[in-house]
C-alpha cells in the first residue's frame, strides 16, 4: 500500500509547509553562510592591510629619526675639521641637541675621522651622558661622564683595547656610500637587542672624505610593538629582511643562543612557529616570482600548515639610505568565520521554530534576516573597496546586530582616532588627495596649507608624569587645535604625538602664517594644562599647496621639514 495515501488532509497541509519553511531555513543558512564568508573575505583583506599599514607606520616612526640625528650631529655642508680636537666644545654642543632629538632609540651619536680620531656622545638620560675620545689615532679611547650640555667633564677612564674607527663596519659603509647608508642589523653584546647602525660619510671643506658619523638604532622597542598587536588567537604578525632574517615578531623570538653559547638570528624560515614559516615561504615566492611586487601592500590566501585556509599581507619598506624591510601579518580564515558560523547556526534555529510555530512567523523572521544580511554583506562589499562612511542602519541585538554593531565600529575605528576624537591620519591624507584634485578639476585657484604639530619634549611629560598626562596632553592638543582653526578646516592625529591640520583654504601663503601662528599662540597657553608642564605645547610646520608640493606625501613632508627646521631654530635660539 502506498504510504502517502495514510497521509491525513491535516498531515498533507502541514508537511509540506513545514519542509517549504525548513528548506527555507536551509536555504538561509546557505545564504548568510555565503554572504557572511564574502564579508569576512573582504573585511579580512581590508583589516589585514590596514595591520600591516600600522607596523609600516611604526617602522616609519622608528627609524626616521636618525637621518634628523646625524643632520643635527653634522649639518650637509657643514665641513668636518681636519682635527676634532680644535672643536670639541662645538662637537660637544651638536652631539647633545643630536641625542636629545630621538634620545629613545638614537641615545648615542658618534664620529671617526680619516686620521683615526673618534668623537661619541651617549646618553644615559636627559641630563647624564657619556663622553668617548679618541684625539690620538694610535692610542685607546678615553672615556668621561658629565652632567648637563656644558657639565664639567670627570676623570677620563683609558679603554684597554684599542678601538680603531676606521675599522668598523660603520665607517666602512659610510665611507663607500655617497649618501647615508644602514649597516647589516648586528646583535649587540652588551645590550643582547638588534641594533641597526645609520652612517652618513662627512666631506671637509675641500669636499674630500673627512670621516664618517653615525647613530645606532635599537630593535627592541619595534618588536615590543610587533608583540603588543591586538591580533587573533592564531594569527602571526612578523618584520623580516629579504633574506629571511627575523627582525621583529609576534609569535616567535627573533634571536637564540648559538653552540658557543652566544646569540645568533635566526630566520622566519627556521623560526619554530609553523604559521610563520609557512607564510614567509609564501611571501618570499610572490616576491621572487612577480617583478610587479613593490613597495605597495599585497594581500595573498594561502594554505596554512594544517592545510586550513589563511589570509596573509605583506609589504615591502624601503628607503633612501638602503633600508629593506619585510611586514607579514597571516590570519587564519577560521579565526574569522567563528562570529559567522553562528550566524548560520542561529539563522537555522529561527527557522526551525518558525516550523513548529507558524508559517507565518517564519516566513516574516526570513525577510527580515534577508534584508539585514544583504545591508550586512552590501556594506562589507562597500567597506572594502573603501567607502569608510557606508551607513548600516541595522537594529538588532542578535548574531546579525553584533556584526552590524561590529562593522559601524570597525568604520568608527578606520577613521577616528580613539583617544582625541580627531580624525586619523588615513582620513586627513584622503582629504589632502581631494583637495589638490579639486583644485585640479575645478580649476579653484585658492590656495590651501597644511600644517604639521610635532609636541615638544612629550617623552618628558610621559616619563615624568605618566601616560595618563600624557594622554591628556593630547586631548587638550585636540581641542585647543579645534578651537583655533575653522569647522571647514579638517584636524587629525598623525602618529603618536604628531598633528595634522588641512586648512581648507586661505587667500595667501601670508594668510597661512598667521593661521599658523594663531595655532601657535594657542598651544602656548598654559590654562588647562594638567601638572606643572611647559607652557609651549608643540612646534607648527607650515606647506602651501601648491608652492610646497603637488601631493598629500609631498605637502606633509614639507611641512614636517619646516616643523623641524623652526624646532632647530627655538632649541638653538
Amino acid at each position: 500500500m502506498n504510504p502517502l495515501k495514510r497521509l491525513t488532509l491535516r498531515q498533507w497541509l502541514t508537511l509540506p509547509y513545514v519542509a517549504l519553511v525548513l528548506g527555507i531555513a536551509v536555504l538561509i543558512g546557505a545564504l548568510s553562510y555565503r554572504a557572511g564568508s564574502h564579508a569576512v573575505d573582504t573585511v579580512a583583506e581590508h583589516l589585514l592591510l590596514e595591520t600591516v599599514g600600522r607596523i609600516g607606520q611604526a617602522v616609519d616612526r622608528h627609524v626616521v629619526g636618525s637621518a634628523a640625528v646625524l643632520e643635527a650631529a653634522f649639518p650637509n655642508g657643514m665641513a668636518a675639521p681636519e682635527r676634532i680636537d680644535t672643536e670639541l666644545d662645538t662637537l660637544r654642543m651638536r652631539f647633545w641637541i643630536a641625542t636629545t632629538l630621538h634620545i629613545d632609540p638614537n641615545n648615542y651619536v658618534y664620529y671617526g675621522s680619516r686620521q683615526g680620531q673618534f668623537f661619541g656622545l651617549w646618553r644615559d638620560s636627559l641630563a647624564e651622558a657619556e663622553l668617548r675620545l679618541r684625539l690620538n689615532g694610535e692610542e685607546p679611547r678615553r672615556i668621561a661622564r658629565f652632567t648637563g650640555i656644558h657639565g664639567a667633564l670627570g676623570e677620563a677612564k683609558r679603554e684597554e683595547r684599542i678601538f680603531e674607527p676606521r675599522e668598523r663596519p660603520w665607517y666602512k659603509a659610510g665611507e663607500h656610500n655617497p649618501s647615508a647608508t644602514w649597516t647589516a642589523i648586528y646583535i649587540d653584546f652588551r645590550t643582547a637587542e638588534l641594533v641597526a647602525t645609520r652612517a652618513r660619510r662627512v666631506l671637509d671643506a675641500a669636499g674630500d672624505l673627512q670621516g664618517v658619523v653615525a647613530t645606532d638604532l635599537s630593535l627592541r622597542k619595534l618588536n615590543d610593538f610587533v608583540r603588543g598587536l591586538a591580533l587573533s588567537e592564531n594569527a602571526v604578525a612578523f618584520i623580516v629582511e629579504p633574506d629571511g632574517m627575523l627582525i621583529a615578531s609576534s609569535r616567535s623570538a627573533n634571536m637564540r643562543p648559538g653552540a658557543d653559547g652566544r646569540n645568533e638570528r635566526i630566520t622566519a624560515a627556521a623560526s619554530g612557529h609553523a604559521l610563520q614559516e609557512a607564510a614567509y615561504a609564501a611571501v618570499s615566492m610572490a616576491l621572487r616570482g612577480s617583478a610587479e611586487n613593490g613597495d605597495r601592500p599585497h594581500t595573498l590566501r594561502i594554505e596554512g600548515p594544517q592545510g586550513e585556509a589563511v589570509h596573509l599581507a605583506y609589504s615591502r619598506l624601503r628607503d633612501d639610505a638602503g633600508l629593506d624591510w619585510i611586514t607579514v601579518v597571516a590570519v587564519p580564515r577560521a579565526d574569522f568565520m567563528g562570529g559567522v558560523t553562528r550566524n548560520v547556526v542561529g539563522t537555522a534555529l529561527i527557522g526551525v521554530a518558525a516550523a513548529v510555530l507558524a508559517l507565518v512567523i517564519g516566513l516574516t523572521i526570513l525577510g527580515w534576516i534577508g534584508r539585514d544580511l544583504k545591508r550586512v554583506a552590501d556594506a562589507a562589499r562597500r567597506i572594502g573597496e573603501g567607502q569608510l562612511d557606508v551607513p548600516l542602519d541595522v537594529r538588532r541585538s542578535d548574531e546579525i546586530g553584533a556584526l552590524a554593531a561590529s562593522f559601524k565600529w570597525m568604520q568608527q575605528r578606520l577613521r577616528v582616532d580613539q583617544l582625541t576624537g580627531l580624525v586619523n591620519r588615513e582620513v586627513v591624507v584622503g582629504g589632502i588627495a581631494e583637495r589638490i584634485a579639486h583644485h585640479r578639476r575645478a580649476g579653484d585657484e585658492r590656495p590651501f596649507a597644511v600644517l604639521f604639530i610635532d609636541l615638544d619634549r612629550f617623552k618628558q611629560v610621559n616619563d615624568r608624569y605618566g601616560h595618563e598626562v600624557g594622554d591628556q596632553v593630547l586631548v587638550e592638543v585636540g581641542l585647543r587645535l579645534r578651537r583655533a582653526t575653522r569647522e571647514t578646516d579638517l584636524v587629525a592625529r598623525y602618529a603618536g604625538d604628531e598633528f595634522v591640520v588641512l586648512l581648507d583654504s586661505v587667500a595667501d601663503a601670508e594668510a597661512a602664517e598667521r593661521v599658523r601662528e594663531g595655532v601657535e599662540r594657542a598651544l602656548a597657553e598654559t590654562a588647562g594644562l594638567p601638572g606643572e608642564l611647559p607652557g609651549r605645547l608643540g612646534s607648527v610646520g607650515l606647506a602651501v599647496y601648491p608652492r610646497d608640493g603637488g601631493s598629500a606625501a609631498d605637502l606633509i613632508r614639507a611641512a614636517d621639514h619646516d616643523m623641524y627646521a623652526r624646532k632647530r631654530d627655538s632649541a638653538r635660539g
